[in-house]
């Protein structure tokens, strides 16, 4: 997907947020562009409070001059946005490439209305392909990388550099591949009983809409 293609489907999504509204804000190259174009309602007038979903989009937010609060100062959110690794036609997702996906769960799980933005490729008939990430605690991680490998992952430590990886949260990422037939749901429960894993990139059961665009480039916003 183009950078013009991004901003088409990342401005999109930021019709759905209106005046009063307490609105998740994810993390990525296609809601970056819902943030900029949030930023720029703000100054036009719109009145909304931001909850961000890492450190790198909170300081977008507050370059744009968008309100930000915590979960302290409010009741519930009232539509969040992002984006996603891989979509199935289920609305199940893999998220995590951007090592956010602690934050970006915990902020969708809270949102009465859950908006994915996405070019078509990354709507697929099967996850998988993509790798999941998976959020652990660094204490015992290897450890709890013995029993992600007992129900069938093949995890690997994500590097930046020569060192692991870390986290806004402080901990660890194992990307996985996952054999074939997965069910999702299942795959989400079993991860997260595992001592040490602090979440998994499936989102399953969270999707409202996704935003994304037809063969013909045309915006095309699919509801389950």
């Amino acid at each position: 997907m183009n950078e013009n293609e991004k901003l088409i489907v990342g401005e999109k999504a930021a019709e759905f947020v209106k005046d009063g509204m307490v609105v998740g804000l994810g993390t990525g190259s296609t809601v970056f562009y819902t943030i900029k174009k949030l930023g720029q309602l703000v100054r036009e007038g719109l009145n909304i409070k931001g909850i961000p979903t890492s450190i790198k989009t909170e300081k977008l937010a507050k370059e744009e001059g968008i309100q930000l609060v915590n979960f302290r100062k409010i009741e519930q959110i009232d539509i969040a946005i992002d984006g996603a690794d891989e979509i199935n036609p289920n609305f199940e997702l893999i998220k995590g490439g951007g090592g956010a996906l602690l934050r970006e769960k915990i902020i969708a799980k809270a949102a009465k209305t859950f908006i994915v933005v996405a070019d078509p490729t990354k709507m697929v008939e099967k996850l998988g392909k993509f790798p999941l990430p998976i959020e652990v605690i660094p204490f015992g991680m290897e450890m709890t990388m013995k029993h992600i490998e007992a129900i069938g992952l093949s995890p690997k430590l994500r590097l930046n550099g020569a060192t692991p990886y870390i986290t806004d949260n402080g901990n660890y990422i194992f990307d996985c591949s996952i054999p074939n037939h997965i069910q999702a749901q299942i795959l989400e429960r079993d991860l997260n009983l595992i001592p040490g894993v602090v979440e998994n990139g499936l989102f399953v059961g969270m999707t409202d809409f996704v935003i994304t665009l037809n063969k013909d480039e045309k915006i095309e916003i699919l509801s389950k």
